[in-house]
């Protein structure tokens, strides 16, 4: 299994979770199996999204898919403030 985990900083939670919820990058069809989201106790303004996939390069395809049509968009990522980290993680147990 692989996880694409990607953190960034956004401006509402309300906000970022609507756009989220309106899935821009149709998840289901681009592979992920499972997401997560997370917040840090310490920083409301920072979220945390973990998306499971059985293939890498279909992690990559998602992510390629976020830089290129969804993080530069304001009306997809309405809420999204800085540049957001990511990592491709591949499960180890």
């Amino acid at each position: 299994m692989y996880t694409l985990q990607i953190e960034h900083g956004i401006k509402d939670f309300g906000l970022w979770k609507s756009a989220f919820d309106r899935d821009p990058v149709n998840r289901a069809a681009s592979g992920v199996t499972a997401h997560r989201i997370s917040r840090p106790v310490e920083d409301p303004h920072h979220v945390v999204v973990e998306l499971d996939f059985e293939r890498r390069a279909q992690a990559e395809a998602l992510l390629a898919n976020l830089q290129a049509n969804v993080w530069p968009s304001p009306a997809a990522a309405p809420a999204l403030q800085g540049a957001p980290k990511t990592r491709i993680l591949e499960s180890a147990s």
